[in-house]
């Protein structure tokens, strides 16, 4: 199949900036339960599972022997979370599953656990509330770990939903899917930070997310907003090449070349404007080069 080119133009990697040498996988989602839910904690554990298709491209990912491990620290019902996905990736043919369950602050740094980690082949996390995996995992050793393996290992990190969601900076932790034309409204914090400049939201189309993501962009017009629709994922390499996978649609927002915006101007309970946003639409088998600015990923 022809490869479409790519939207932006590439960037060279400095030497003293070096791409990181893991992939993410970054899912939209599954299916829609709650329209009006202020998260992304949805329904039962099943209801935020990634599509198999994409998964099966996790696996296709996969370098070496090491497990999978599963990051259910975001689910509400984080063993039955767990549990799905244990049987799904063995489903898979993944020989090795092992489930990473941190509840607490300490937990995360945990000598074991991070044994865990530095053994892994790939890391899966799931969905659920995003605030409560930053709130758990930020700052800690785990995280200071994840980050030094995205930078010089293979390894695969994949999120779903909130577990998306997590993996930029701002990160997105409140807002209703109607809201968004006001100002602050929509409530950012620091994500995970795998991704730099990024802002991801999921569920995107089904729960028309597009006017939260645009005020987050005019708060901060260098950050590129990335939407993905449930059953769509992404597969970035080298920290910012971009391939779309799954069955719906991933929706880019650029405004570094905005005019307009008001969100400085006007007070809180007030509607923004924002004018000349660059928006890309892009389907399975699209490539897309993230703008993102050489730096260290550690």
């Amino acid at each position: 199949m022809a490869k479409s080119k790519k939207s932006t133009p590439q960037h060279s990697a400095s030497a003293s900036c070096p791409r990181p040498k893991g992939t993410l996988i970054i899912i939209g989602g599954h299916e829609q339960k709650d329209p009006q839910t202020v998260g992304d904690e949805v329904g039962s554990s099943a209801d935020e599972l990634a599509p198999e298709s994409i998964l099966k491209r996790f696996v296709a990912e996969l370098h070496g022997d090491g497990p999978v491990l599963i990051v259910p620290t975001a689910s509400a019902e984080p063993e039955d979370t767990a549990r799905d996905y244990v049987r799904l990736f063995h489903d898979l043919g993944v020989k090795r599953v092992e489930v990473l369950n941190i509840r607490t602050r300490d937990e995360a740094n945990d000598a074991d656990r991070l044994r865990q980690l530095d053994d892994a082949a790939g890391l899966m996390f799931t969905g659920g509330d995003q605030l409560r995996l930053t709130a758990t995992l930020g700052g800690t050793e785990m995280i200071r770990r994840l980050k030094e393996r995205y930078a010089h290992s293979r390894i695969v990190i994949a999120g779903t939903s909130a577990g998306a969601t997590a993996m930029s900076t701002p990160m997105i932790y409140q807002g209703r899917n109607d809201a968004g034309f006001l100002k602050d409204e929509i409530h950012i914090t620091t994500g995970l930070q795998l991704m730099h400049d990024v802002a991801i939201d999921t569920h995107f189309v089904a729960r028309g997310r597009i006017v939260r993501v645009a005020q987050i962009i005019a708060t901060n017009p260098g950050c590129i907003g990335l939407g993905l629709e449930e059953d769509t994922a992404v597969v970035v390499t080298d920290g910012q090449e971009m391939e779309v996978i799954g069955n719906g649609m991933v929706v880019v927002v650029d405004g570094r070349q905005c005019q307009g915006n008001t969100i400085h101007e006007i007070q809180p309970g007030e509607v923004f404007s924002i004018r000349e946003l660059r928006v890309h639409l892009l389907a399975r088998g699209q490539r897309y080069t993230l703008p993102v600015q050489d730096q260290l990923h550690v």
